[in-house]
């Protein structure tokens, strides 16, 4: 295989869990979407935890609407506190759009990219994985690896094992652990996020 077609499945796969992460919607959260999902499940040999997910889906009235509730709990509204707030400032500095929001935008600028006006903050995980997609999109290893290294890592090795621990659905544990196995260097340990 070609460096530059690793790079397209790269692109493909950070495009694609962006998406995993967005709030479930109908629309996109379809029939289509699982096939691919679980295809990926199954390529990587996390057989176990698809027929898991799998089961959660089958067993829920509304598998959406199950979906929406704790995405909602987790990453938006949870109560008393959000559980895992996708964005890097907060674990790095502690509060919202801090410093480390400021450096990713900056990272993302010097690499000729913009965030849209309307766009949530730039340091939200969903950004985060575009930007990867797009870097490997452009064969831009030394950027990627740069960002990973500087600003990706530092903050969802905090994450990852939050969403892990505390998720009531077994497709947000898997999403996380899937992010954290493309985009961890080496990936000796399957499918579970370790804590820093």
């Amino acid at each position: 295989m070609s460096e530059t077609s690793t790079s397209q499945d790269l692109s493909f796969f950070y495009r694609f869990l962006a998406r995993c992460m967005q709030y479930p919607d109908p629309q996109w959260m379809n029939e289509d979407f699982f096939q691919a999902f679980f295809n990926l499940v199954e390529t990587l040999g996390a057989n176990a935890e698809g027929k898991e997910i799998q089961v959660a889906l089958e067993q829920s009235p509304d598998p959406i609407e199950a979906l929406q509730i704790e995405y909602t709990r987790l990453f938006i509204n949870g109560a008393p506190h959000v559980v895992a707030p996708p964005y890097a400032s907060v674990y790095m500095d502690k509060s919202l759009q801090g410093a480390f929001a400021l450096k990713t935008l900056s990272f993302y600028r010097a690499k000729g990219f913009a965030m849209e006006k309307d766009a949530d903050l730039p340091d939200h995980l969903i950004h985060e994985l575009e930007f990867l997609s797009l870097l490997a999109q452009e064969n831009d290893l030394a950027g990627e690896e740069e960002f990973l290294t500087t600003l990706f890592r530092p903050w969802y090795k905090q994450f990852c094992p939050r969403v892990g621990q505390e998720t009531r659905h077994p497709y947000y544990r898997m999403v996380v652990n899937l992010i954290d196995f493309f985009t961890t260097e080496e990936k000796k340990n399957g499918f579970q996020c370790n804590e820093a």
